[in-house]
């Protein structure tokens, strides 16, 4: 057994680069006393803190919890069977999770597939314009495909101190990445595997676009900071800016829309000058993580901490809030737009719903996620108007199939 442990973590270690565990781990925790516990101290604790199972919704039953377990870790069969059993006698399910699903006439297909290397906290999908799937596995600093024909993965690895926190493709198909990990914005080539990257100032980059001026525009949460990549001569501009600058989207006149999850704000960037302009919530603890914006300019996003989504309307300033099916501890996160249609996650859920809410009719409706145990951070729309999602904790990678209306098929 204790050989066992020890290559297990030295299998992480090598894997992620990092003591991952130890900044998951948020204070001491202990778990109860069983067959299984040395074995959840060591399969579990190494590659996140023990709190993740303590603060889980859990599960009933050994099958159900085996079912997640194999989307982490690989294990012998009699060690799978005990920690499975262990986890299920101590941690069964907390039903005050459970989301409000609400009924509807759009019907959607949820297609999921778990990534081949497990722990990697998979996340932010996006489609290239191959029309090929990427993702990124930020603990293990890797950028992921799937090929759409073959359904066929692999994985390229990234600098091991990046851990990238999303991707982004350009018009030639290269893929950037945000290092989180290292200060750095990088070049992925998939035909060659080269990679070249960028220093930025911003210790943590996060989320970056292209605009359609050809530059890569960025969000760094914690250093607070903004920042304009020119990938032609390599010029870097950073500012500073307010709390925790998170989501970020090009809007239809050219405008860069910032979400910001340290304050109470939406802020409106001007590409050439990033001078910006905010525009406030009325309640001071809202919390933004994500926004999309709708064909006539309104921005819509999540806000997270009072679980409602919003609306802003750019010209008068208006703003307008719709509670969440699942009430105000739901906390809205990731936001698309697909034919004016809304659609986001309750991500505070087990399992974590799909939300579809059409600003037409002001009706909602909503699924829950198969895999179901979160989180998704960030949606894409797929050129054919699908959405593709993901789960970071249970490693996975999704495509939602929308249905077009009984009346529009043939």
């Amino acid at each position: 057994m204790l050989m066992w442990i020890r290559s297990l973590i030295a299998l992480t270690v090598l894997a992620f680069g990092t003591a991952a565990p130890a900044q998951a781990q948020r204070g001491p925790v202990s778990l109860p006393d069983g067959a299984g516990k040395l074995l959840a101290e060591a399969a579990c604790g190494s590659c996140h803190g023990l709190n993740t199972i303590t603060r889980s919704q859990g599960y009933d039953t050994a099958e159900e919890w085996r079912k997640i377990m194999a989307t982490m870790v690989e294990l012998a069969e009699p060690q799978e069977e005990t920690l499975a059993d262990y986890l299920a006698t101590h941690f069964p399910e907390k039903p005050g999770r459970r989301p409000t699903l609400i009924p509807g006439d759009t019907e959607i297909e949820i297609v999921e597939w778990t990534v081949p290397t497990l722990g990697q906290r998979c996340r932010d999908p996006i489609e290239a314009p191959d029309g090929s799937i990427w993702w990124t596995g930020m603990w293990a600093s890797l950028a992921g495909r799937i090929d759409p024909e073959t359904m066929e993965m692999e994985e390229y690895h990234l600098p091991p101190e990046a851990r990238p926190h999303s991707l982004i493709a350009d018009e030639d198909g290269s893929i950037w990445y945000t290092g989180n990990s290292n200060a750095t914005l990088g070049r992925l080539e998939p035909r060659t595997g080269v990679i070249t990257e960028y220093k930025t100032e911003a210790r943590d980059p996060h989320t970056g676009l292209f605009h359609p001026n050809g530059q890569l525009y960025f969000t760094a949460q914690q250093a607070g900071m903004l920042g304009r990549l020119d990938p032609e001569s390599g010029e870097l501009t950073e500012i500073v800016t307010e709390p925790r600058p998170y989501g970020i989207q090009v809007g239809p006149d050219g405008t860069l829309w910032i979400a910001y999850n340290g304050t109470n704000k939406i802020g409106a960037m001007d590409p050439d000058t990033m001078e910006i302009r905010f525009y406030e919530i009325a309640e001071a603890e809202t919390r933004i993580r994500r926004l999309a914006l709708s064909s006539d300019g309104m921005v819509w996003y999540g806000n997270s901490t009072m679980g409602r989504l919003g609306r802003l309307n750019p010209e008068t300033g208006e703003i307008k809030e719709w509670p969440s099916p699942s009430g105000p501890t739901s906390h809205p996160y990731a936001v698309a737009i697909i034919d004016d249609v809304i659609w986001y996650n309750e991500s505070a859920m087990r399992p974590e719903a799909l939300v579809r809410f059409d600003p037409e009719t002001e009706v909602f409706q909503s699924w829950a996620i198969p895999s179901g145990v979160g989180i998704i951070r960030r949606t894409w729309v797929t050129q054919d108007g699908d959405l593709l999602i993901h789960q970071s904790s249970s490693n996975t990678v999704g495509l939602v199939k929308i249905q077009p209306p009984a009346e529009s098929q043939p």
